[in-house]
């Protein structure tokens, strides 16, 4: 039986790698979490004259660079100066060269959102009438082709390693502490940190290309790399790598000396079920406890400050509640690493650990009821993740985010299902372990009497077991090879016996270990529950790669408004007036623009802008706004803005008190004596 084994688990591990490779190609990089809700103009808009500038709003605040937003005329040609402007909130806008012609634009954008992710895209405005345009800008964004595939499994690979990590050593230090003499448990763990680590070192290295250009060749740009690091997501990476380093001395101890106290002096055969020991030393050491106690702490620290790197990067620190949100992430991802990584331990265990240190009943109840609190914690903290990202019942099935988490519930009831056949499997092999034990007894009460009958008076009592005969021929095989080695003779064919009686030995154990039909069923449940886990993890970093619901939603809700108001002609806008002045002195001509931004009653965003007679930004000492409103006998209201860059001043928060026609004054002074005051009307409300 045990020969058909293993085919069987490679097939389904090739499986699963398939399934998880699918899901993961199928994860479109693109729909990153901060979304376009408006721009100025809008999308398709055709528009009387020029603007001065092009403004984007976004869903949640976003990093741009010198080339995150581009406008293009008809012909390809770039028509934006400068670097991006935020004056505040969400909205940032470019400006554009004075004097452009008719025809149709393009805007092409590309920045990263706040929760680490690169978002993309163009859309097209038009000045006089649509025209023709050559303008084709590609689809595939930064994070798309191989740069983003790679960046992409980097983040499953980092999820699998921080999993197997911290949920292998739970398993050790919580359910069964001879697993920490086991080499196959040490090399899982051991697996977990080294997989964990080159992740985020490779995810350090692919984060500039992967959110500016997604060029192989920008992935050991240094100059990249510096900048990366400035970022919070370069942030959370350095202080992982940083823990790991304190994971690496949790790892030494745990299977140093916490493997030498867990043997205790105990037997490596020591009953199972004995007191709940599972071949554990006495529990009641003080130096043990003492160990265990500062272990169980320092790895819950380590292990919660790994988790808190994903926590302040990504979903959690932006958004809704952010405040509570990263805590509640960070305990969500321990109680994945407990169970999932707690899982993969015992299936190791199942299937590697050597018959002296065999994983009994005591351990898998306590890995039950440690996976039973994990998955109380996960339903939790998932239905809080859940409302936060969702916002409301039909994101559940309107958006790709709320599909996915529909698909990952079902894979935890399956994974639930499957833990209660491994439950009644571990049931089933206590009272088999009853069973064989008495049966044994039975047999060596039986052998030691037939062998006393049959020796004749005087003999050597016989062995107590049931294999006399062959350790005695074994032990007559030994003392002759001995004795053909100790006389020089046939060393090789020594050897050879050697080796065939270690191979010999090891079969014998593994049959051990496979002949309890109740522990084949444990193994074949825990394995399907692992399978059905490595899918699991592959939807959950899908969905950290997904746009959350509530902002798809929030999103489409906007476009629709935007779109609505453009064509009934109820929505104003922002305001942009563009004048000359002349003070008269030297250097004293140019063009002053003023945009009022939403244009509405209440709060707004002002900036000013003072080219020279080519275009180009200049400083002049003083600009100075009034705000008039004769209708209503209101004003003048002084605005003084603040200088931002060449040529650019910004006010925040300028109240206009009412909607009407109101006058707007610009003093322009470009010398201590030389100032001019120019003005136009601009329709508030």
């Amino acid at each position: 039986m045990t020969q058909t084994i293993a085919p069987r688990v490679r097939t389904l591990v090739l499986l699963i790698l398939a399934v998880a490779g699918a899901l993961l190609a199928g994860a479109a990089p693109a729909s990153a979490h901060a979304a376009l809700t408006g721009s100025d103009p809008a999308q398709g808009a055709v528009v009387d004259t020029a603007p001065t500038q092009v403004s984007l709003t976004f869903s949640e605040p976003v990093a741009v660079g010198d080339d995150s937003v581009r406008v293009l005329d008809p012909k390809g040609e770039r028509v934006d100066k400068g670097v991006p402007a935020n004056p505040g909130g969400t909205t940032y806008g470019v400006r554009l060269v004075s004097g452009l012609p008719d025809g149709t634009y393009t805007v092409a954008y590309q920045v990263v959102s706040a929760d680490s992710h690169p978002v993309a895209g163009a859309f097209t405005f038009s000045i006089g009438a649509p025209s023709e345009t050559t303008v084709s800008v590609s689809a595939q964004g930064s994070d798309d082709g191989l740069v983003g595939w790679l960046y992409g499994f980097g983040r499953y690979v980092s999820y699998a390693g921080f999993v197997v990590l911290a949920g292998g050593a739970a398993f050790v230090l919580a359910c069964w502490a001879p697993g920490a003499r086991v080499r196959a448990v040490q090399r899982l763990v051991v697996s977990g940190w080294l997989a964990l680590t080159a992740a985020t070192l490779g995810l350090l290295m692919l984060r500039g290309s992967y959110t500016t250009s997604g060029k192989i060749g920008d992935v050991f740009d240094l100059e990249l790399l510096g900048d990366v690091l400035q970022t919070k997501t370069g942030a959370a990476l350095v202080s992982r790598l940083l823990l790991l380093a304190a994971a690496a001395l949790f790892i030494a101890v745990l299977f140093g000396a916490y493997a030498r106290t867990a043997d205790g002096g105990a037997p490596d055969h020591a009953a199972e079920g004995d007191g709940g020991s599972d071949g554990e030393g006495d529990g009641g050491e003080p130096d043990k406890r003492d160990l265990t106690f500062g272990l169980a702490l320092g790895g819950t620290v380590v292990a919660a400050g790994l988790a808190a790197s994903w926590a302040m990067s990504e979903h959690a620190s932006q958004g809704l509640q952010a405040g509570v949100a990263m805590p509640v992430d960070v305990v969500h991802l321990l109680a994945v690493a407990a169970w999932l990584g707690g899982l993969t331990a015992l299936l190791v265990a199942l299937y590697r650990a050597p018959v002296e240190t065999p994983v009994g009943r005591d351990a898998v109840r306590r890995f039950s009821r440690l996976a039973f609190g994990s998955v109380v914690t996960l339903a939790v903290t998932g239905v809080y993740q859940s409302w936060r990202q969702l916002g409301s019942w039909s994101a559940f099935t309107d958006t790709r985010y709320g599909q996915l988490l529909l698909v990952k519930i079902a894979l935890v009831a399956v994974m639930v299902a499957v833990a209660f056949l491994s439950r009644r499997w571990t049931q089933r092999l206590a009272d088999a372990r009853v069973s064989l034990a008495s049966e044994e007894a039975a047999r060596s009460e039986g052998a030691e009497r037939a062998e006393e009958e049959k020796q004749p008076a005087g003999a050597a009592p016989a062995e107590a077991s049931g294999t006399s005969a062959v350790s005695e021929a074994v032990e007559a095989s030994k003392a002759s090879d001995a004795e053909r080695a100790e006389a020089g003779h046939d060393s090789v064919r020594a050897a050879q016996l050697a080796r065939q009686r270690a191979a010999t030995e090891a079969a014998r154990q593994k049959r051990l270990r496979d002949a309890d039909p109740n522990r084949f069923g444990l193994r074949r449940s825990v394995l399907a529950e692992a399978g059905v886990a490595v899918v699991l993890l592959a939807v959950t970093t899908v969905l950290t790669q997904t746009e959350p619901g509530r902002t798809e939603q929030d999103a489409k809700a906007a476009t629709a408004s935007s779109a609505s108001a453009s064509t009934t002609g109820q929505g104003s806008g922002a305001v942009s007036l563009t004048m000359p002045f002349d003070t008269g002195g030297a250097n004293g001509k140019g063009v002053v623009s003023v945009d009022l931004d939403p244009a509405q009653a209440g709060d707004n965003a002002l900036h000013v802008y003072v080219e020279g007679p080519d275009g180009t930004p200049v400083d002049v000492p003083e600009v100075k706004i009034a705000l008039t409103l004769a209708a209503q006998d209101i004003g003048p209201l002084p605005v003084a803005p603040d200088h931002v860059t060449t040529g650019h001043w910004s006010a925040s928060k300028v109240q206009i008190p009412m909607a009407g026609d109101w006058k707007v004054e610009v003093t322009v002074r470009t010398s201590d004596i030389d100032q001019v005051t120019v003005s136009k009307n601009a329709q508030i409300g």
